[in-house]
């Protein structure tokens, strides 16, 4: 339910609950009540005594309206008397301590009680006379010759009027108590539909401005507090997600700085020798210092290829590396690439070549550039590993209904199964390569970020001491 629905709902309750419940109980109260004290509540029993109030509250006006004397005519006395006896009503006269004129006899002390209820309103005025329960209505009236007078209007009354009375006290008191219940349970259940939510959801504010992220908030409530709840929570979500990002890039660049560092010391550390060897006059001939001089540039080419991977690495992190995709063949793209390392590969007696396992010329969307780059990093790395004297590298070129899958293969020493997961980190290596082994540590992970960034995945299959396979698969480019 809606809070609109809710309010309107709510307000209809306070007042139409404890108007039914009242007008139930009215029955039940009419219907106990005639058994307990055996009072007739019939419909006739009921018009009666309405016509006798009808009668006494009309009586006021119709006296008043006529003189006073009129009551002391014969006539008059008669047609009063016909008209009270319908109702089974009396009439006593009284002028100054006379009676005048009465139609049920009735003792002084019966008269003095009856005077008595003058001052006092209709419900309240019964008295006993005889035995009997009568309803009084006195009128003052003055007569023309200055004496002063009263007019008793007498009805019988059994059980009825008491219970009209009892029941307007009884119906009074169950409205009210009704309407406060009522009261109670729509300020409960709204407290509960909304104001306690909006409680909890303050206090998920109050936690997440205090940067506490470590609890939940529950959906509860009405339709629009759920849905705040269900914002809330995804924004705790989210900002806890965008706090372990924010510590994984933390690691991650507490992780680069300390394998940089790492991994520049060692060639810096050799510069710093070389230097140091020709200030010294260490390299005291010319081809010693020539030597000298080109391990120092080996060593700062070495340096300099180290921090252009990196920067290319933080551009890929930022997603700042833009990709010029051109549709490729992929047959004669794997040409190019082998005619390009197979003369360097020969000088390192490992022979390479392409298995071509398509049934047709497929084509791929491709930064010609980038992936070129990845391809000769990883021959690159199965030329390093080798540790046969003939070595092989075998490219096959398969398919699947929607990708282009790459397998480089070679017959190098393969890797550890315990480091086949981290291989594509960066700046992982195996321990046993850590310190014979020249690079930057991040050729495997720039690979990984530039296939991805295709839309591609690559992933690495090691066979022990028979070598490794580097899986690649991009997606087909549909004609």
């Amino acid at each position: 339910m809606d809070i609109k629905k809710r309010l309107i709902f709510s307000n209809a309750a306070i007042i139409v609950l404890p108007l039914v419940v009242t007008f139930v109980a009215s029955f039940i109260f009419t219907f106990i009540f005639a058994r307990i004290h055996d009072v007739d509540i019939s419909y006739n029993s009921v018009n009666k005594l309405t016509q006798v109030q009808y009668e006494f509250f009309k009586a006021d006006g119709s006296i008043l309206k006529n003189t006073p004397e009129v009551l002391l005519d014969k006539e008059f006395q008669q047609y009063i008397a016909t008209r009270l006896k319908s109702i089974e009503a009396h009439i006593v006269v009284v002028k100054e301590q006379e009676r005048v004129f009465e139609t049920l006899s009735i003792g002084t002390i019966e008269l003095e009680k009856c005077l008595k209820k003058k001052n006092e309103n209709l419900f309240n005025n019964t008295v006993q006379i005889n035995n009997n329960t009568y309803m009084v209505k006195v009128i003052k009236v003055s007569f023309k010759d200055g004496e002063k007078g009263n007019v008793v209007l007498l009805a019988p009354l059994g059980n009825e009027w008491l219970t009209t009375e009892k029941l307007l006290l009884f119906l009074a008191t169950v409205f009210i108590i009704s309407f406060l219940i009522t009261n109670i349970i729509a300020i409960g259940v709204f407290s509960k539909k909304i104001i306690r939510p909006l409680a909890n959801l303050q206090k998920a504010a109050v936690n997440i401005s205090e940067g506490n992220l470590n609890f939940e908030v529950v959906e509860d409530g009405d339709a629009q507090i759920r849905d705040l709840c269900r914002s809330f929570e995804k924004m705790r979500l989210k900002l806890v997600e965008a706090v372990h990002m924010q510590q994984k890039y933390d690691d991650n660049r507490k992780m680069l700085f300390s394998s940089i560092s790492h991994d520049l010391k060692t060639p810096i550390t050799a510069v710093k020798g070389y230097v140091e060897g020709i200030l010294d006059g260490v390299a005291n001939t010319p081809q010693k210092v020539e030597k000298y001089l080109n391990t120092i540039y080996s060593k700062t080419v070495h340096m300099d290829r180290m921090i252009d991977d990196l920067l290319l690495h933080s551009k890929f992190d930022m997603d700042k590396v833009p990709l010029n995709l051109e549709k490729t063949d992929i047959v004669k793209y794997f040409e190019d690439c082998i005619y390009e390392v197979e003369t360097e590969l020969e000088k390192a007696n490992i022979n390479i070549e392409l298995h071509n396992e398509l049934t047709d010329c497929r084509y791929v969307m491709l930064d010609r550039d980038r992936v070129r780059r990845v391809i000769i990093n990883i021959i690159d790395n199965s030329r390093k590993y080798m540790n046969k004297e003939q070595g092989q590298i075998d490219i096959f070129l398969r398919e699947t209904s929607a990708n282009i899958v790459v397998e480089l293969r070679d017959n190098g020493s393969g890797v550890n199964q315990k480091d086949l997961p981290h291989i594509f980190d960066r700046f992982y290596r195996a321990d046993s390569a850590r310190d014979i082994m020249k690079g930057s540590g991040l050729g495997l992970a720039i690979a990984k970020q530039i296939i991805e960034s295709h839309g591609g995945r690559i992933w690495a299959v090691s066979r022990d001491d028979e070598g490794t396979s580097v899986m690649i698969s991009l997606v087909k480019h549909k004609d």
